[in-house]
């Protein structure tokens, strides 16, 4: 299995283009601080952890493929796999950006947080695809190696982050509802 470069332009691209839009759109007036939180950001949150868990874990074992004897068609499979990870997450934080006028602080927070570290995921995979490509033997050694561990590295960041954020999200959930039910006044 070959990765084109087209497929890599294709992917680099789109996230690219992604994460780029907000720079070029007019900024919003400035909001209010706003607490409420909106249930359809909560549910896509959940949906971005969940993505991000399934890529950790798919970055993981391709950095541990480094250290086995497997051929280079192993390697662009998982590659392959890997990238369409980031392209679904890459989907799923462009709604949440979209929608990010209407989230509240928390949320924003998360969905300003994934952008950086999807570019950086982006930018790896892509450098490992390239990689690759040019050099068709078992990649052991130099750049191929590090873009993989630093890709588990963030793969893992992210999804510890957009996990947190989740549990924030439910934790103040059960608060909210913990103070209606004992009618303590809120915040």
């Amino acid at each position: 299995m070959r990765i084109v470069p087209e497929e890599t332009f294709r992917l680099v691209a789109g996230v690219l283009a992604v994460f780029m839009l907000p720079l070029f759109s007019p900024l919003p007036v400035p909001a209010a601080s706003r607490t409420e939180e909106n249930p359809e950001v909560t549910r896509l949150l959940a949906e971005a952890r969940d993505e991000a868990a399934a890529l950790s874990k798919d970055a993981d074992e391709m950095e541990a493929l480094t250290r086995s004897d497997v051929s280079w068609q192993s390697h662009a499979a998982m590659l392959e796999n890997i990238k369409d990870h980031i392209n679904s997450l890459a989907r799923t934080i462009d709604k949440l950006n979209a929608m990010r006028d209407s989230a509240s602080d928390w949320q924003r927070q998360a969905i300003d947080r994934s952008i950086p570290l999807m570019r950086d995921l982006a930018a790896n995979t892509t450098a490992a695809i390239n990689h690759l490509n040019e050099n068709k033997l078992r990649p052991t050694s130099g750049n191929y190696t590090e873009y993989l561990k630093e890709n588990a590295e963030t793969a893992h960041q992210l999804s510890d982050m957009i996990s947190g954020f989740v549990r924030y999200g439910e934790t103040r959930e059960k608060l909210d509802k913990l103070e209606q039910r004992l009618e303590v006044a809120s915040r």
